[in-house]
């Protein structure tokens, strides 16, 4: 997830009007203050952080939180809304690059938002992982969030709905569909826009790879990680290959 990030970059200025972020933190928010109350944790690591709405809302607790993103968009957005916030802090870095760019002993790394299926080889996925457990100190926690591809793999549903909104007197309509080629799928984000009457739209697209629980936890406990859950939500609700919409993991750096 290193290097040229061109969906992200272009997106970056409609990505806050997309994300509630109010309600997706107050949603989350109890199963992150007991992971960090679990460990007394006080510094924290996002990896693809966005436009940093978890970095925010951790530096609203006290700790010491850092987000890192590839985009170099997303990062002078979230460096922007954290103005003045000495606990936030926003650097630009992709998987592979939190050893050499970030560095550190950290309580805590989230990767949030399925951001690891950008990951798109089993080496990459490893390599990420390997790299995550390198600024995690012993006992640390690892917090990772991904849509349940063993579902989405079986049902090859394509379309994944329309979120609307609106920013300074202009209507967005953001639609989502996958196109698949086995484990590899192209992520397509169109996004339609109406000001002064006028529809226009755009269409942007990334690679993922459908990262599988099995294959996860397996990559997992080959990168140094131990005591691995998985769940299909934030709300702790047991991990079912069939019906759950997320992966919610937390593993312990060993």
């Amino acid at each position: 997830m290193s290097g040229q990030v061109p969906l992200y970059d272009q997106f970056s200025e409609s990505y806050d009007v997309m994300v509630s972020w109010e309600e997706r933190l107050r949603r989350e928010e109890p199963f992150f203050q007991q992971l960090i109350q679990q460990i007394g944790a006080r510094r924290v690591l996002d990896v693809g952080c966005a436009t940093g709405g978890h970095v925010l809302r951790f530096a609203e607790w006290g700790l010491e939180a850092v987000g890192v993103d590839p985009s170099q968009e997303m990062v002078r957005i979230a460096r922007g809304r954290a103005a003045g916030n000495p606990r936030a802090r926003f650097l630009q870095a992709g998987f592979g690059e939190l050893a050499d760019k970030v560095g550190g002993s950290f309580d805590m790394v989230t990767c949030l938002g399925n951001t690891l299926p950008h990951a798109l080889t089993r080496a990459d996925l490893e390599g990420a992982l390997r790299d995550m457990a390198a600024v995690l100190r012993p006992g640390g926690l690892l917090a990772l969030q991904l849509l349940n591809y063993d579902r989405i793999l079986a049902e090859q549903r394509r379309f994944l709905g329309a979120s609307p909104g609106s920013r300074d007197g202009t209507e967005y309509l953001f639609f989502r569909f996958y196109d698949f080629d086995g484990v590899q799928i192209t992520f397509n984000l169109v996004t339609f826009t109406k000001s002064d009457g006028q529809w226009s739209f755009k269409v942007d697209s990334t690679h993922l790879r459908a990262t599988r629980w099995e294959e996860l936890r397996e990559a997992l406990v080959g990168t140094g990680f131990g005591a691995i859950e998985g769940y299909g939500s934030y709300d702790r609700e047991p991990f079912d290959l069939a019906s759950s919409g997320d992966l919610v993991v937390v593993a312990e750096r060993q």
